[in-house]
């Protein structure tokens, strides 16, 4: 047996080497942290000295597979998953020692059945409703309840984004303006003077995601546009957007009363909880699972939830003020 790594990302093992992953699952009969919670933990808001101490653990697939992400034939290949970070680790340590040269059954064998080749893995179609989000398109996360039409109705499952990037992610709908953040990209018709306020207030913008593809143009004063350019702050109902590009940089524009942001974007940061979720890939449940098990996502298709009466009015809610 050759010596071997993996390549799950930090921000994922960092659960497990918190020392949490015992509570996580059903199959513990301990405290049992809410989905949410074990990405908060995950994303390392909640300090922990075990994280500190222990490198990032990586136990996805082997670090002498060569194997490309993706297959010939479109299908996406994960590679090894270790079930226990801790056996995994124990067996390096021996390897690097020259304590272990797969001659001692005793060692072998426990690291063998610890690991789960992902791709032997049934695929299978889940729903639900998103719970948190962490991370990006390489290697993120999402939390998420099963629905109702599922047979594991109400599982706590997590869904992992492939570390390579290449899990196809769609985030599409429609949600109120409170869901504008600072750095967001967006593009929007509007009317402005030479000091870039609108003529007019404003009641859709589109998000552009990832925001690098968003090419800001020249703003002309008096002629009725489609401008694009990131958001700055929202405070009293007015939205502050920067445009780099021309001599009117800074736009202020008042909301119309039921504004919304049109989302359509590839980019798993746009999902929020709530959302609805489909996520077709593959589920393990067994041994180093996250809640009631971590999904190995091949496909993230996410619908935002229409605005609806009850959600934040845009001049009720200040965002990015200063």
């Amino acid at each position: 047996m050759e010596q071997e790594a993996g390549f799950l990302p930090e921000r994922v093992s960092m659960v497990r080497h918190a020392g949490l992953q015992p509570t996580l699952g059903r199959r513990s009969g301990a405290f049992r942290a809410p989905i949410a919670v074990i990405l908060l933990i995950a994303t390392g808001v909640v300090p922990s000295v075990a994280v500190a101490q222990i490198p990032a653990y990586n136990p996805y697939a082997d670090s002498q597979d060569q194997t490309p992400p993706v297959l010939p034939d479109g299908t996406i290949h994960w590679g090894t998953f270790y079930k226990s970070a801790a056996i995994q680790k124990a067996y390096e340590r021996l390897w690097n020692l020259g304590a272990c040269r797969n001659t001692n059954k005793a060692i072998t064998i426990p690291v063998e059945n610890n690991r789960l080749a992902i791709d032997s893995l049934a695929e299978g179609e889940f729903r639900g409703v998103v719970q948190a989000v962490t991370g990006a398109n390489a290697g993120g996360a999402v939390a998420f309840v099963q629905s109702s039409a599922d047979n594991d109705a109400g599982a706590e499952r997590v869904a992992i984004l492939h570390p390579a990037g290449v899990t196809k992610v769609e985030v599409s709908g429609t949600a109120p303006v409170s869901f504008l953040t600072p750095g967001m990209a967006v593009r929007f018709q509007a009317t402005v003077d030479p000091k870039g306020r609108a003529t007019s207030p404003v009641g859709v913008f589109h998000v552009i995601a990832p925001a690098s593809e968003a090419k800001p143009a020249a703003v002309n004063a008096g002629i009725e546009e489609m401008i694009v350019g990131r958001v700055v702050q929202m405070k009293r109902g007015v939205l502050a957007v920067r445009v780099d590009a021309g001599k009117i940089r800074r736009i202020t524009l008042p909301l119309a009363p039921g504004a919304f942001v049109q989302v359509d974007g590839g980019d798993v940061g746009l999902a929020t909880p709530g959302d609805l979720v489909e996520i077709k890939g593959r589920l393990w449940t067994g041994d180093g699972a996250l809640g009631d098990g971590t999904v190995f996502a091949d496909r993230i298709s996410v619908t935002k939830k229409a605005t609806a009466a009850g959600e934040p009015r845009a001049d009720d809610s200040e965002l990015g003020a200063r």
